[in-house]
């Protein structure tokens, strides 16, 4: 074979090698969310926590016992980044558990319901929402701007950035996700669809829970 040849197929061969070792491999981490989605977008802060107005997140009695499948998960309150022992602070009443993100479409019209229903039921029940996405700023961020819109969410929140209350209840991949909980923290529904108006869930709650509003 030629010199100019041999030096020829040489090239060829480390291009090839190149172009293989260049060739992405394996699916995207990040396939499963909605495009335009961040993996975190950083800590929150106390002007973005203000922005949204959320009220504090309820408390443990001193009594109270968390069971249930919720027992042991303690997530950060959006309102104000204190942690919550979710099943001792639901312990005691039945509660209405809601699961959004801030890239969910039928959520951004669910949360304003479900503040009005809370708002409605007073204290017969808990309502607290869980934003279930790693970019708590953003879940923040489309809360503020329901309360600039007049669609003010006046119900406390946590963050759930790894998943734990879906993991824990057993929730599809999918959202909003509501799980109705009895006052002894087991689960009497999940209701995988979205609301269509408060009236919707005074009438799912009062079945489920046998909660009036």
């Amino acid at each position: 074979m030629p010199a100019v040849w041999r030096w020829a197929l040489l090239v060829a061969v480390a291009l090839v090698a190149l172009a293989v070792a260049l060739w992405p491999r394996g699916g995207s981490r990040d396939a499963a969310r909605p495009a335009g989605t961040v993996e975190s977008a950083g800590a929150a802060t106390s002007s973005d926590r203000a922005a949204a107005g959320l009220p504090q997140c309820p408390r443990p009695a001193p009594d109270a016992v968390g069971r249930g499948p919720l027992a042991g998960l303690t997530l950060d309150c959006l309102a104000d980044g204190s942690p919550v022992d979710l099943a001792a602070a639901l312990a005691g009443k039945p509660a209405v558990l809601n699961l959004w993100a801030y890239w969910c479409g039928p959520c951004r019209k669910e949360l304003p319901d479900l503040s009005a229903y809370a708002a409605r039921a007073g204290t017969a029940v808990t309502v607290l929402t869980v934003h279930a996405d790693p970019a708590p700023t953003k879940g923040l961020g489309l809360l503020a701007a329901l309360r600039q819109d007049g669609g003010s969410v006046r119900i406390p929140g946590v963050e759930d950035a790894d998943g734990k209350v879906r993991a824990a209840v057993g929730a599809p991949n999918v959202l909003p996700v509501t799980v109705l909980l009895r006052a002894d923290g087991s689960i009497a529904k999940t209701v995988v669809r979205p609301f269509a108006g408060v009236e919707d869930i005074v009438a799912t709650v009062a079945a489920e829970l046998g909660v009036a509003a």
